[in-house]
């Protein structure tokens, strides 16, 4: 296997393979445009049938919604409404596999509660729905992840969670789903692709796609966002995963067809633990859709909004109304009501609806109500819609239809293939009781460790051992240690300020500052790792504060255009770094 590390240098070793990428014998056979975990899931898919694969992404990687989601793995309960078993079969199967093969240390099992309103129609109603939701999961092949489901008196719902407003419900079905750090995820797959071959390079865009004599896609037109080079690609497929801007890559094609899709807005609140008493999550119904309340890390999120969204799908924001509906919703439930002032960090993301049909002269396969995979023009394979849990599945669907009949004799192998940090976990807990007393760390601070890294734990520590001052907390945000700002630059390829404290950590809604009062020790770390000098470090300090304080003052505004107006005012700033070589 190759490499598993990402850094600087190994994304201009990947940018040289890109610009090899001319010559007969350098062509790529898959080119992935987008680096949110459904590209991330083609790239490790197509690598592992032993193509030639790159991927690219314009941004850091997901840094779109793919680290603004709900962080659930799950099933979608709400598609049992709609009648689609298969759709929930397909996504408990998913979600199952990540939990006992794939990706264990990353997802782990989560306890909700669906509170009843009333006591005999209701509890027989949501009771059946559950029962079968668990009887989809254990079509699974092997033994049941998961255990199942519960009926709760009052009594027990509020021993699980006290908070629940006395008179919100006679009673509870408790049934269980999974949990993941979404940027996490996507970081873990981009990583495994490189491991088996792979070429990545973040902070690289599309600027068009190039056609060969008979106008089928040939490759793409790249922009080296770091140092402003521009390089061609050759590529037998190049495949659009780019979810929200999917018809913005279609057009760098020139043809009018294509997949349509909508971007609609989910917002998130982040609350600290201790504010709400209770050891399980819970599912509200609204006259909407259902909102979350998750315990996620020392947290509870809480969400979400479906609005439209119009604006720049660089970076949404919540509005004041948005937050106010969460509020709203939440304290309908809750025995003691939350307030602004309990919010430590909120966060929006733009899901990619796929709108009905595809655009005139598209051949498409549709594969689920969830996601489709269309060709507008030959050469190109687009794929939008779905959602996190099945990304493996997407991926594979993907990538068979971009090479079509070549699929019989090279099909996807990723059900098989676990993630970095899976292989070796269980000894890994073991030897991090040795790690924990020599560096002084509590429990707390293992299961973190071990969640964010499992067996790859031990590449961490590799760095304390050589430089013990890694082992220590970062003072400002003491639950994370130093060596994981060190990780995120020399193993999981920040290039950027923002890169670790919005993907590699989650500091950007973690702290109620955002993680400002880190940020001098966070620049100092990373800073001899990039080889910044003085005048770039306070660029990037002075970057990632703007942005910062430009969310704050967006969330105080009424609606999406304002608030996005507010945003704006740190694009300026960020602008201003230099170009880095």
């Amino acid at each position: 296997m190759a490499s598993t590390r990402l850094t600087a240098e190994s994304r201009t070793q990947a940018l040289a393979a890109l610009k090899g990428s001319q010559t007969p014998s350098g062509e790529l056979d898959v080119l992935v445009v987008g680096g949110g975990v459904t590209g991330a899931g083609i790239a490790l898919d197509a690598a592992t049938r032993g193509l030639s694969t790159a991927i690219v992404e314009a941004q850091d990687w997901a840094s779109g919604t793919s680290s603004r989601s709900s962080k659930l793995v799950h099933g979608g309960l709400r598609y049992l409404q709609m009648l689609d078993f298969h759709l929930v079969k397909e996504a408990l199967t998913e979600r199952d596999l990540l939990l006992k093969d794939i990706a264990p240390h990353l997802v782990k099992p989560v306890p909700f509660l669906y509170p009843l309103e009333h006591r005999l129609w209701e509890r027989a109603y949501v009771g059946a729905g559950i029962a079968l939701y668990d009887t989809l999961a254990s079509l699974a092949p092997g033994r049941r992840a998961m255990p199942l489901h519960r009926h709760l008196s009052r009594r027990r719902m509020e021993s699980k969670f006290p908070d629940l407003a006395h008179d919100a419900a006679i009673g509870a079905v408790q049934y269980w789903d999974a949990s993941v750090d979404d940027a996490r995820l996507v970081s873990t797959l981009v990583r495994t692709a490189v491991s088996y071959g792979a070429h990545a390079a973040s902070r690289t865009q599309v600027v068009a796609l190039t056609k060969g004599a008979t106008g089928a896609v040939n490759g793409a037109v790249l922009t080296d966002l770091e140092s402003g080079e521009e390089i061609t690609v050759r590529a037998r497929h190049v495949i659009n995963a780019t979810g929200v801007w999917t018809e913005d890559t279609e057009a760098l094609a020139g043809d009018s067809g294509g997949l349509r899709v909508l971007a609609s807005k989910g917002v998130h609140i982040v609350v600290p633990r201790e504010r709400i008493k209770g050891t399980v999550g819970l599912i509200l119904q609204t006259e909407k859709s259902v909102l979350f309340v998750i315990p996620w890390s020392r947290y509870w999120v809480v969400g979400t909004t479906d609005t439209p969204w119009n604006q720049d799908p660089t970076h949404p924001v919540a509005t004041a109304q948005d937050i106010d509906y969460i509020l709203d919703h939440a304290n309908a439930v809750l025995a003691h009501p939350l307030s602004r002032d309990d919010i430590i960090g909120t966060y929006a993301g733009l899901r990619p609806l796929l709108q009905p049909g595809t655009k005139e002269g598209t051949s498409s396969a549709k594969v689920s109500r969830e996601h489709t995979v269309a060709s507008p023009v030959p050469g190109l394979t687009v794929i939008a819609g779905g959602k996190l849990t099945t990304y493996r599945v997407m991926a594979k669907d993907a990538v068979d239809f971009a090479i079509g009949q070549r699929a019989a004799a090279l099909p996807s192998i990723t059900h098989q293939i676990p993630l970095l940090g899976a292989v070796g976990l269980q000894a890994t807990r073991r030897l991090a009781r040795t790690w924990a007393a020599k560096y002084g760390w509590k429990p707390p601070m293992v299961d973190h460790l071990l969640h964010r890294y499992g067996s790859s734990l031990r590449e961490l520590v590799e760095l304390c051992e050589q430089d013990p001052s890694l082992a220590r907390p970062l003072e400002h945000a003491p639950a994370y240690l130093r060596a994981e700002i060190h990780f995120g630059v020399s193993h999981e390829g920040a290039l950027h300020l923002e890169d670790l404290l919005l993907h590699r950590t989650r500091l950007v809604y973690e702290v109620a500052d955002r993680g400002l009062a880190a940020l001098p020790e966070i620049a100092d770390i990373a800073a001899p790792l990039l080889g910044w000098d003085d005048a770039t470090k306070q660029a990037e300090i002075d970057a990632y504060t703007a942005r910062a304080q430009a969310e704050d003052a967006a969330e105080n505004e009424p609606d999406d255009a304002s608030a996005e107006a507010v945003r704006l005012r740190a694009t300026d700033v960020a602008a201003m770094q230099p170009l880095r070589g």
